[in-house]
């Protein structure tokens, strides 16, 4: 009874595989998938998961955003640098995803301050990809373009790192003053997230850098409540440019999976490693390596 059924399952597959869309399914199974299979597991290389625990230790251990250090490896790794910029967006948005629920489980983000930045950035960094998008397809190549705005950027965070680490003492002289009410400044906080959103999707740099500084120095908010703020608004942010970036074939997703294999515990191992280390040193090391690969970018040396 048992042998009958299976034989007569036998003939019904091989009766499937017979009609032309069957024959398809068949060669799907047996070549085109495997093809595709083997392919995207040696796409798993040591050397990118090892670059992507680095970065996440640096960014656990010191805050220092991940786009100002991963971007420039990426690109002197030989990644072009438009694919560099959309899979860098990608990593990203998974990252303060995870970023964005811990402080939400704490309370520390102020949602008008993320509210009223996203309606400037969200928009200008959907213009600057599109924009990629249009040199791209009218010149032949939209990387020098991203490589020369990537340096600007990464120089302009570099100071800006280096004004937080001075600047942070001075702010706890005006911690006692009267709160800032966004609601009253909403077209300057626009205007702010929509100069930050154009370059964050131009080049996936500037999303936590240069909104801290903003927040630091007109918001009055507590010091947990300026990290939330600006991870959560660095989701949205760099989940939209990372979107448009998908759409117009700029993320190279095996090469985001790498990165995050290896950036998640090295985010937690720096994050633990952090209690115990001297941070304000490595953030103005850091500040100088970003500064330093800026000017390489612009091809000062």
């Amino acid at each position: 009874m048992a042998i009958g059924l299976i034989q007569s399952g036998n003939a019904a597959a091989m009766t499937l595989f017979d009609v032309p869309s069957g024959a398809a399914l068949l060669h799907f199974l047996q070549a085109e998938l495997a093809q595709s299979t083997v392919e995207l597991i040696s796409e798993f290389r040591f050397l990118i998961i090892l670059v992507g625990l680095v970065v996440g230790f640096l960014v656990g251990l010191t805050g220092v955003g991940g786009g100002s250090v991963l971007t420039p490896i990426l690109i002197l790794m030989g990644v072009r640098p438009m694919v560099a910029v959309g899979t860098d967006l990608l990593y990203g948005s998974v990252t303060k995803l995870v970023g964005s629920h811990q402080h939400w489980k704490r309370g520390s983000i102020q949602w008008s301050w993320v509210l009223y930045l996203a309606i400037g950035s969200v928009p200008a960094s959907v213009a600057a990809s599109y924009l990629i998008h249009y040199v791209n397809l009218q010149y032949g190549s939209a990387d020098a373009m991203v490589r020369l705005g990537l340096g600007g950027v990464l120089v302009l965070a570099a100071f800006v790192t280096l004004f937080y680490e001075i600047y942070r003492k001075r702010r706890r002289a005006a911690s006692e003053s009267e709160p800032f009410d966004p609601q009253a400044h909403r077209a300057k906080i626009i205007l702010l997230g929509a100069g930050v959103g154009f370059l964050v999707g131009l080049t996936s740099v500037g999303s936590g850098a240069l909104i801290a500084v903003a927040l630091i120095a007109v918001s009055r908010l507590p010091a947990t409540s300026i990290i939330g703020t600006d991870i959560a608004h660095a989701l949205v942010l760099v989940s939209a440019a990372a979107v448009t970036h998908w759409q117009i074939g700029t993320v190279d997703i095996p090469l985001a999976a790498n990165l995050l294999l290896g950036s998640i515990p090295g985010v937690i191992l720096g994050s633990r490693l952090a209690y115990y280390t001297p941070a304000r040193p490595l953030k103005f090391g850091m500040a100088l390596l970003v500064l330093a690969s800026g000017l390489k970018m612009i091809r000062v040396f």
